[in-house]
């Protein structure tokens, strides 16, 4: 692990007790709706009942985990595995409790791992997912390599993230003032550590933009399902399709 890296997973190891409390003060609730969204196009573009592997990438305290087993009763999908992979021992724990039943029915697995390298077989995965995690892997590239590599083919590759988008408008100048001033005040507040909030719109402003994303997926045989921008484009959902 680099040092950059390293350092990125100390902050969340820090965190951990209070992010899933922050997450949900910081985004009014409405992360919720996102993440239902995710899992109902990924579905959707998979096309199938029965779902052998779900993997989440830096799983963090286990939110789209629990979205897509929750998600997947309601549209009546059955999934045989899922599998959550973080580097953050901190994140883990507070994942490991929150999914506890999970767990305890051997539908869940939870595994310390890095995105750049995930230790899956190949063309073994049916959906990836990653949720607010992919601008903290500092080997995007490697990252991306992997998850296409994992994937079935027709498999399906969920992003949810916070892009380096230049909306123009009023609401968007809004969201981009709230994000870079408000949010880590509010966000250190309720960890005290203002510092790992502080990096959260840095992150944002130093990663690429959704249309280098596409770019670079579609490079890996990933063609573009569906794209949305949410809140004045400060959060988007972008599912893909393996060729």
């Amino acid at each position: 692990m680099s040092e950059k890296q390293e350092k990125i997973v100390n902050m969340f190891n820090a965190i951990a007790p209070s992010y899933d409390k922050a997450n949900r003060v910081m985004s009014l609730g409405i992360d919720v709706s996102w993440r239902v969204m995710a899992c109902t196009k990924a579905f959707e573009a998979l096309g199938k009942d029965k779902i052998e592997r779900v993997l989440d990438v830096a799983c963090g305290t286990g939110d789209m985990l629990w979205h897509w087993d929750n998600q997947a009763k309601k549209m009546n999908k059955s999934i045989t595995h899922l599998q959550g992979i973080d580097p953050s021992d901190g994140m883990l724990g507070v994942a490991r409790e929150k999914l506890a039943p999970l767990l305890t029915k051997e539908h869940l697995s939870l595994e310390k791992g890095e995105a750049k390298q995930l230790g899956v077989e190949t063309c073994s995965v049916d959906i990836v997912s990653i949720a607010y995690g992919l601008r903290n892997v500092v080997a995007l590239d490697c990252a991306l390599s992997e998850f296409a590599r994992v994937l079935k083919s027709g498999g399906v590759l969920v992003i949810l993230e916070f892009m380096n988008n230049q909306h123009k408008g009023i609401l968007a100048q809004m969201m981009r003032f709230y994000t870079r001033k408000i949010l880590p005040l509010v966000g250190g507040l309720l960890s005290r550590n203002y510092a790992a909030y502080k990096y959260l719109p840095d992150s944002i402003k130093d990663f690429v933009s959704i249309e280098c994303l596409q770019a670079k997926l579609e490079g890996l045989g990933i063609r573009s399902y569906f794209v949305k921008g949410y809140s004045a484009g400060i959060s988007t959902l972008y599912v893909g399709v393996k060729s």
